[in-house]
């Protein structure tokens, strides 16, 4: 079962043969076969796009992470550190998304929408996440060292929420928009609400039908 409801129909669509978006956190692949696999999940994702071209010309979610992927790297050589800050600001600027360098991004990552978003320096997401606008992965504190949040496999946040501290989110966690979470939250758990509440989905219940039980969690 996967989380977004899009998938099955796009896959049946398209013929995409995509992973199971809850997967194990998996190495890295080379730039082409990277692209494409952004973009099939990107697509695999929003129900508005048409296809690759669409989405790598339109998508300001993609051109953020494609803009981190490059700055990361630099990120890793300690005399390029300036250079890949100067870039990421260009980044922001363009697309309305903050990704610090030194931040951790899985594969198959996506940001819809996009604008708004900030993803401090020590923060971890794993593969095939999900962000919509205006979340912040945020810290809570000014020591140095790790402050931002962890994300596992197959997360999903939903809109305005704020994840604030070096806090983790379990493998399929779900947060609702505009919530405020400063505590861990269980894998395959859904967390709404200021401050958060933990909610765990029936066993015949996915944490995606567990939010869209409570329309309040989408306001």
């Amino acid at each position: 079962m996967t989380t977004f409801s899009t998938a099955e129909a796009y896959r049946a669509k398209a013929g995409v043969n995509l992973a199971p978006l809850v997967t194990q956190r998996q190495g890295r692949v080379g730039f082409v076969a990277g692209v494409l696999e952004d973009l099939d999940a990107a697509i695999e994702r929003d129900p508005a796009a048409t296809g690759r071209l669409q989405m790598a010309l339109v998508s300001p979610g993609l051109h953020a992470i494609w803009s981190h992927r490059l700055t990361h790297q630099l990120w890793q050589r300690p005399s390029l550190r300036l250079p890949a800050r100067l870039l990421s600001n260009v980044a922001r600027a363009v697309t309305g998304v903050e990704i610090h360098p030194g931040a951790s991004i899985g594969r198959r990552f996506f940001i819809d929408h996009g604008m708004g978003v900030v993803i401090g320096e020590t923060a971890e997401i794993g593969d095939d996440c999900m962000l919509y606008n205006s979340v912040n992965l945020g810290g809570r504190s000014l020591a140095k060292g790790k402050r931002h949040p962890t994300l596992g496999n197959g997360v999903t946040i939903g809109s305005g929420a704020r994840v604030l501290g070096a806090i983790t989110l379990g493998d399929g966690a779900q947060v609702g928009a505009n919530a405020v979470v400063v505590k861990d939250v269980p894998a395959n758990a859904v967390a709404v609400g200021i401050p958060a509440q933990v909610r765990i989905p029936g066993p015949d219940q996915s944490p995606t039908d567990a939010m869209y039980d409570d329309p309040a969690v989408w306001i």
